[in-house]
């Protein structure tokens, strides 16, 4: 039987560890390697350029939000504080990953201390709830906005908003704890190579010698718990602005009303489906090369943070605005 390119990369990987790794009897490595992108170890500095591209673009851009949303006093509500409350945790999640990708790529820096190794997977995953569940206070703020506007103010105030900031970082704190418990309880035996450019939390629980069914049953819970209950709250409360939207009297007034979601629901799509495709295709896509698994992880971190600022950048007419008078001025 032919065996698949996924099932080659995996046995080259675990040749790699046998010959260039003491990966027996260790039950608490003190560093784990990180190969980058298996297979294409010869464009690692080319593949760097692009990737170093979008970062540099997510940066400039999201500072520039903060720095603008700061600068101008009309900017103070609770739509452009939840896009600060964005930007940072886009900041977070690429620069979590980035930097160490690019270590990888420039000076074959392959080795990552497990406690920082453990730290890396926390900000990932933490930072990634909390994404999810900023996205569900931007889609409530726009359902108070258009469903009740004379309630608005009095219902998103500067406490409120504060609260529920307070809220969605706590949630995911607490829902990802129990990722590093489990993670540092394994006993690792196997071996101590990541075939990732970043601390994957399944590729690293899978190199345990234990029975793992727990973190993976809690990492499918969590799952389900974050992106399927905030997916089914965000779709709530598009029905109801929808059928506040329908319930207009003129096609102008429906288009201008429907035209303020519309930067929250590119975000939305520019969050999710890369999430979405990279999740099916770690699921299902068992014969595709393990460099291309790879790569669409790495998207999914890099790409949201790019786009987000300039989503906001284009189809914000007052962050416009106030981008267009601080170049003039």
């Amino acid at each position: 039987m032919q065996e698949t390119p996924f099932c080659l990369s995996v046995g080259n990987l675990l040749s790699y560890s046998m010959s260039d790794s003491n990966s027996t009897d260790f039950t608490n490595p003190s560093t784990f390697i990180l190969l980058g992108i298996p297979g294409l170890e010869a464009a690692h500095v080319w593949i760097s350029i692009p990737f170093c591209a979008m970062y540099a673009i997510a940066i400039l851009g999201n500072f520039t939000i903060l720095f603008i949303v700061k600068r101008e006093p009309s900017l103070h509500g609770p739509m452009y504080y939840f896009i600060c409350m964005l930007v940072v945790a886009d900041v977070v999640l690429s620069t979590t990953v980035l930097p160490k990708m690019l270590s990888i790529f420039w000076f074959n820096s392959r080795e990552i201390n497990f406690s920082a190794c453990l730290t890396q997977m926390f900000c990932l995953l933490s930072f990634s709830a909390m994404h999810s569940g900023i996205l569900v206070a931007m889609a409530f703020d726009r359902y108070v906005a258009i469903c009740d506007p004379l309630r608005h103010s009095t219902t998103l105030t500067n406490p409120v908003v504060a609260k529920i900031g307070l809220a969605v970082v706590l949630r995911g704190i607490m829902l990802v704890l129990p990722y590093l418990f489990l993670a540092r309880r394994w006993p690792y035996c196997r071996t101590n190579i990541i075939p990732y450019t970043y601390c994957k939390h399944i590729a690293v629980v899978k190199l345990a010698c234990a029975d793992i069914r727990i973190s993976s049953y809690y990492s499918l819970a969590v799952a389900f718990l974050v992106t399927g209950v905030d997916v089914f709250c965000i779709a709530v409360s598009y029905i109801q602005i929808l059928r506040a939207i329908f319930g207009l009297p003129t096609k102008d007034a429906r288009l201008k009303t429907f035209g303020t979601c519309g930067s929250h629901l590119c975000v939305i799509l520019g969050s999710y489906i890369p999430h979405l495709f990279s999740a099916l295709t770690e699921r299902f896509g068992h014969n595709m090369a393990l460099h291309f698994h790879v790569l669409m992880n790495n998207m999914y971190l890099l790409v949201p943070p790019m786009l987000n600022p300039i989503i906001y950048g284009v189809r914000s007419q007052q962050i416009r605005d106030s981008l267009l008078q601080l170049f003039t001025h």
